[in-house]
């Protein structure tokens, strides 16, 4: 009865210890009110272009940018990354970055402008391209993507925000 029992201790030892080495990674809800991006420490919008990167310690790290993610990426490389999530830009769905297409186009406003989009579905990316211009990009092109800012897109947005605080000041009496 001994050796029954510690055969079934085993088992019981070996279904717990797969079943959990094969947890599926999973996206982390954002909250507005106090996530910040990683590496521009903007607010994080729960918006389709927030995206989140999960470590292999199981660390999670939120961007407001596809563009901030990679930066992060390549300034730390020695991290091992379990796994990366991007939002579909027509629906807001959280997908895993790697079965993601993207588009790409400098007149695409980011909240970083880094300019590039991210769609659940090829289709989708392709006609958003026919429609607006672009370049479609697979998950793989993006490592080889020069992930430049459009500095004349941020600085029509510094103005916009500078105009936008300036009204709310004159609201308050200021």
């Amino acid at each position: 009865m001994k050796a029954k029992e510690m055969w079934l201790a085993i088992f019981v030892f070996m279904v717990v210890v797969i079943t959990g080495c094969s947890q599926k990674v999973e996206p982390v809800a954002i909250d507005e009110k106090n996530d910040k991006c990683a590496v521009c420490h903007m607010a994080v919008g729960n918006n389709q272009f927030a995206t989140e990167l999960v470590l292999k310690n199981g660390r999670v790290l939120k961007f407001d940018d596809i563009g901030c993610m990679y930066r992060w990426m390549k300034e730390h490389e020695s991290e091992t990354v379990e796994a990366t999530f991007v939002r579909d830009y027509e629906t807001n769905d959280w997908m895993e970055a790697r079965k993601a297409t993207y588009v790409y186009d400098q007149t695409i406003h980011t909240p970083m402008a880094y300019n590039v989009i991210s769609f659940n579905d090829e289709d989708k990316a392709k006609k958003f391209v026919e429609q607006h211009g672009g370049t479609v990009l697979t998950y793989s092109e993006l490592d080889r993507h020069t992930w430049e800012r459009n500095k004349e897109m941020m600085m029509e947005m510094k103005k916009e925000h500078m105009k936008m605080e300036k009204q709310k000041g004159d609201h308050m009496g200021n």
